[in-house]
């Protein structure tokens, strides 16, 4: 019976990867890969296996969904173990129970090897925290649109609470969750996008909600990135500017 590994690629940096996902990529004999995960993950696998793009980012869609469950099929009657390669984490808006139910459906077995979250990995390599004690309590990880292009009605009441709210998916709704959130009485609240997120080149602008949008058209930030609401931004533009006072030494993201 051939088995279908869902792995999770991580968040952009070929480091953050888990040993058991390099052990999947090991002896995999088909490795299906988003545009998300690193293609540095590739030296991993063995020189005979078959390495296919399909794409799955949004404005980069080599295959649809259908396509990709066909092909995840049409491996496994050929093939002993098909890998599907996912950015982050395979169960964080990964459409991974799709890919699982059409394997399952042709009699394949199904592994998870779960991943490292930008929602949760790209704040911290920019020194933001998600929670932090005498500010927050929690936080929302929100995708930005629905599948039918709407904004997510989570995101009207993530806008309401005192968590922090991070978005993935969405700069192409940047202005309109702006506006939602200004709408709830946070035009105040500090705000930050990430572009490219724990790579070499990752970026990032700073701000507060009512003028993030502009900030970020201004430097010229797109995806792949992740927006950040909540009081917690504010530590990291705290942190930077010690940085530039010189009272604290370290690496930051490069900030606008």
């Amino acid at each position: 019976m051939a088995k279908l590994i869902l792995v999770g690629a991580g968040p952009g940096d070929p480091e953050l990867i888990t040993l058991k996902a390099i052990r999947s990529l090991e002896n995999a004999d088909v490795i299906l890969y988003d545009a998300l995960a690193s293609e540095e993950l590739l030296v991993y696998t063995q020189h005979t296996a078959i390495r296919q793009f399909v794409g799955k980012r949004f404005g980069c869609h080599a295959l649809s969904q259908q396509e990709i469950n066909h092909l995840i099929v049409a491996y496994g009657q050929q093939y002993n173990t098909i890998l599907r390669l996912k950015g982050g984490d395979p169960f964080v808006f990964g459409r991974a129970q799709e890919e699982i139910d059409a394997a399952r459906a042709a009699g394949m077995e199904v592994e998870v090897v779960p991943g490292i979250s930008s929602a949760l990995a790209v704040p911290a390599s920019a020194m933001i925290p998600l929670t932090s004690r005498g500010i927050n309590e929690s936080f929302w990880v929100v995708t930005g649109t629905t599948q039918t292009g709407e904004l997510s009605n989570d995101l009207y009441l993530a806008a309401r609470s005192s968590a922090t709210v991070v978005i993935l998916m969405a700069m192409s709704r940047l202005e309109a969750i702006a506006d939602l959130f200004i709408a709830a009485g946070k035009g105040e609240t500090a705000a930050a996008i990430i572009q490219n997120g724990t790579r070499a080149d990752a970026r990032m602008v700073t701000g507060s909600v009512k003028d993030i949008a502009f900030r970020a058209q201004h430097e010229g930030l797109g995806n792949p990135a992740v927006i950040i609401i909540g009081a917690v931004v504010q530590l990291n533009r705290d942190q930077v500017k010690r940085m530039a006072a010189g009272n604290i030494t370290g690496t930051p993201v490069t900030v606008f």
